[in-house]
């Protein structure tokens, strides 16, 4: 404790949220093409025309389930636009369909024919409402940074959330009228 009497608490990792988060994790994303900060492999497959691989995320998809097995809650909105680029086919047609079998949700805010409700709105993770983690990337899609934000914060990051929850379909249905 300080002499102001203000307890500071260590801000921890993006790992050790996932393994403390007791109520939600939430994840805004805002990117056409994450392709360099994730499964490259994976990514060639499928734009070579590859199945699917049976065990295709299966740590995460099994980390997921560890969660929502418990009564936690993993979501996460995206915004984008159509027509969807070779990388949003991939995370939405392999990825998204995948990780739904571990119980995470997933939304879409369709800015087609609309604008962003919140211009200017980071990739972040909320977990618990109180701890933000903003995700940097740089021009190719590269993440560069995550950043772990004070509680401080957090209403801010739950204006964003709120705001995406309000304007996003789920995905299944956004799927069904506008999937490959």
């Amino acid at each position: 404790m300080t002499s102001s009497g203000r307890v500071f608490v260590a801000l921890k990792t993006l790992s050790e949220l996932f393994d403390t988060f007791e109520l939600e994790a939430f994840r805004l994303e805002t990117l056409d093409d994450y392709s360099k900060s994730g499964n490259a492999e994976a990514y060639q497959a499928f734009l070579a025309g590859e199945p699917q691989p049976a065990d295709y995320n299966e740590a995460w998809v099994s980390e997921l389930r560890s969660h929502t097995s418990r009564g936690k809650r993993v979501y996460r909105v995206h915004v984008l636009s159509r027509p969807l680029t070779p990388y949003l086919r991939f995370e939405l047609g392999w990825g998204y369909q995948k990780n739904t079998t571990g119980g995470e949700e997933f939304f879409i805010l369709d800015t087609t024919e609309r604008p962003t409700p919140f211009e200017g709105a980071p990739d972040f993770w909320l977990f618990d409402e109180t701890t933000p983690v903003v995700m940097h990337y740089d021009d190719s899609g590269a993440m560069i940074d995550r950043e772990v934000l004070g509680g401080e914060r957090a209403t801010e990051f739950m204006a964003y959330r709120d705001a995406a929850m309000a304007h996003a379909v789920p995905f299944s249905e956004w799927w069904a009228k506008h999937g490959t």
